[in-house]
């Protein structure tokens, strides 16, 4: 978490006062490794409640991570009695603490679990949960989505590394494109963490792939566009999300394609990260969309108030605006719409592709 965040911010992030029907629950990881990333939610949901004045209070609350934390934040929320949780980044966690919370009627809006399970068991679990953060699957839906139509009258292969991430993003593109009347000119699972990918390149080119999809991490995809370079070879390659990893020895060939989420900072009400930046948090991260979380949260608290309705009720039918945008939740509590956008690497980062 930025090291910026100012002592009111901070007041306000450990608020354990007196609570009331105006207190908001924030539920993240705030020890061990994930600390980081628990931070950037203390950080934006503290900014939203300072942005949104009033006697609103936000109680904070450690997962840990684990399922006892998850446990223990949800217990407490419930004697503390308040009116919705937002937060929440690991799987562990949120199950554990759902059948607490959804037993005392308090709606959860997550901005960190993406595990598909997690909505598609609504049905049977009856928990009032909802999701800022993209489900696991939206990334293969918008990969398949993105190339299909950008790939139509290209000569393209599809390849993975054997991981399960790999193979899933690369076999469920392939099933996509021949359901779109498309059938790549090769396909192949390459062994990962060699030094070089000539042969790889090799057997593409033989092939007459022009563009490739790699299912795969970003050090393979960046050795292979090395090494295809260097026999001059024109290859587009293009990757899932797993192209955002630290840059390594070797570097992304510049014009690599990636579908992946974008930076919020880039994307976001330009005032609200104006507000951010100028009170000394850098809107990297969970920041922005816990600030989000927070700003729907209070607003389907208030319109449960004036309605006489459930703010769960609230939070399922209605349509809010937030720091990122008009968000409206399905039937299962997603978020509408897929956040996966095209990137290309320009040598330094990823720049979106219109």
């Amino acid at each position: 978490m930025s090291k910026h965040i100012l002592p009111a911010l901070l007041l306000i992030g450990l608020s354990t006062g007196s609570a009331s029907a105006e207190t908001l629950g924030l539920a993240a990881p705030l020890s061990d490794t994930a600390a980081l990333l628990g931070e950037q939610m203390r950080a934006g949901a503290a900014a939203a409640i300072e942005a949104a004045g009033g006697d609103n209070e936000l109680d904070v609350r450690d997962t840990e991570c684990t399922a006892e934390g998850g446990t223990a934040a949800a217990r407490h929320f419930v004697e503390a009695k308040v009116a919705a949780v937002t937060g929440f980044l690991c799987v562990e966690a949120i199950e554990a603490a759902m059948p607490i919370l959804a037993e005392a009627g308090i709606p959860v809006i997550t901005t960190g679990v993406r595990v598909d399970s997690l909505t598609d068991r609504k049905e049977k679990t009856g928990w009032s949960v909802f999701r800022l953060a993209p489900r696991t699957d939206e990334e293969l839906a918008a990969v398949s989505r993105i190339l299909t139509d950008r790939w139509r009258d290209e000569l393209f292969a599809v390849i993975d590394d054997g991981t399960i991430y790999g193979r899933e993003l690369a076999e469920g593109f392939r099933l996509a494109a021949e359901q779109s009347g498309l059938k790549p000119v090769f396909t192949d699972t390459f062994r990962p963490q060699l030094e070089n990918q000539i042969a790889l390149a090799g057997r593409l080119r033989k092939a007459g792939a022009t563009h490739v999809f790699a299912g795969g991490d970003r050090a393979d995809i960046a050795i292979l566009g090395r090494d295809a370079a260097e026999l001059g070879y024109d290859l587009v390659i293009a990757g899932g999300e797993a192209l955002r990893a630290a840059r390594d020895e070797v570097d992304l060939v510049p014009g690599t394609l990636m579908i992946g989420l974008p930076d919020w900072a880039d994307t976001a009400d330009a005032q609200v990260v104006a507000k951010l930046r100028a009170a000394g948090v850098e809107p990297e991260g969970y920041v922005v969309p816990t600030y989000a979380a927070v700003e729907i949260a209070l607003a389907a608290m208030a319109a449960a108030e004036e309605s006489d309705a459930t703010i769960a009720g609230s939070l399922a039918g209605g349509t809010f605006s937030s720091a990122l945008g008009d968000v409206r939740f399905d039937a299962k509590g997603d978020w509408t719409g897929n956040p996966y956008r095209l990137f290309s690497y320009g040598g330094n980062e990823f720049v979106p592709v219109e």
